[in-house]
């Protein structure tokens, strides 16, 4: 396994869920399959989109271990270790080491205040904590801290940090890291987390992309990352323009959380496409239906209709 190994198609897996909130085994072996078939490079358990903030670590465990193994060495695994503080995610991340991750993926600290001389820190103990390669997972809208580029740089650099998975929102700032990695030589692997911007993020030098959307149509991202390496900027333009059509399926229950409106619209679609048997949420988020699970199936069934009705 190389760093370089790390770019490219990378989907959040979503964590398939029984009723009464345990793991649905068969159905994450179903999305993994329904992934690595539809072209990906590598896939990410324990995301946001996997609703990691919701499982315990026997639940967490459980998923690394089915993702591992049914992957089987085709593509890449990062895991999210996904925690409060340094020594609670380095914890995190060595049961995913010895359940076979490839890479770890850690956000800046969660619920302590840090500052950045902090967070710097924070990111260096993991690190010499670990033997595997790590991703700095920038989201503030989680963990309401923003990370700097000259930081994300300098880690990178140094070897602390492999990679950055960028879910800020904030494109400028995503286009002033793309340029600082490469004036120093592109030591991160650097990878956008936006769904509908894709094309405009590969075009500017982007690595790849962590989109939640390719749970619902992995093809379509692993065609849009083709005709970008392909240099064929309008068939990406395309199918990106098709994928952001798709991307309204979470715009369709404005009055919910964040987590029902984005990753129950996912869960919703992958229900109505058959990849997976329920939408169930975890607790106690509650999954999407009525007239906004009608309004999904029906924006999956004019993007999709080869898959619809499954």
């Amino acid at each position: 396994m190389t760093e370089s190994r790390f770019r490219g198609v990378i989907p959040p897996v979503i964590t398939p869920l029984t009723a009464g909130g345990d793991i649905d085994h068969t159905a994450l072996r179903a999305v993994v399959e329904y992934l690595v078939g539809g072209g990906v490079d590598g896939v990410f358990a324990l995301g946001s989109t996997g609703e990691v903030a919701y499982l315990d670590d026997d639940r967490r465990d459980q998923v690394v271990q089915t993702v591992v193994q049914t992957v089987a060495g085709r593509v890449p695994v990062l895991v999210g270790a996904i925690d409060t503080t340094w020594r609670r995610v380095a914890n995190q991340a060595r049961r995913a080491t010895d359940l076979g991750a490839d890479a770890i993926v850690a956000t800046a600290p969660i619920y302590a205040i840090n500052d950045t001389d902090e967070i710097e820190r924070h990111f260096r103990a993991i690190a010499a904590a670990i033997d595997l390669p790590m991703f700095a997972y920038d989201i503030p809208v989680r963990v309401h801290t923003k990370l700097p580029a000259d930081l994300l740089v300098r880690l990178g650099s140094e070897k602390v940090l492999a990679g950055v998975k960028d879910s800020s929102g904030d494109d400028v700032g995503f286009r002033r890291l793309v340029a600082a990695n490469a004036a120093a030589g592109r030591p991160l692997s650097v990878l956008t987390g936006h769904e509908v911007v894709v094309d405009g993020m590969l075009l500017l030098g982007a690595d790849g992309v962590v989109p939640g959307l390719a749970n619902v149509d992995p093809a379509g991202y692993a065609r849009l990352w083709r005709a970008a390496q392909d240099g064929d900027w309008q068939r990406a333009r395309r199918e990106q323009d098709r994928l952001a059509a798709l991307f309204e399926i979470v715009f369709q229950d404005p009055g919910r959380s964040g987590d029902a409106a984005g990753v129950g619209a996912f869960k919703t679609a992958m229900t109505h496409l058959g990849v997976i048997p329920s939408n169930t949420m975890a607790h106690p988020v509650e999954p999407l239906d009525g007239q906004a699970a009608a309004r999904i199936a029906a924006i999956v069934d004019e993007v999709l209709p080869a898959r619809s009705g499954a």
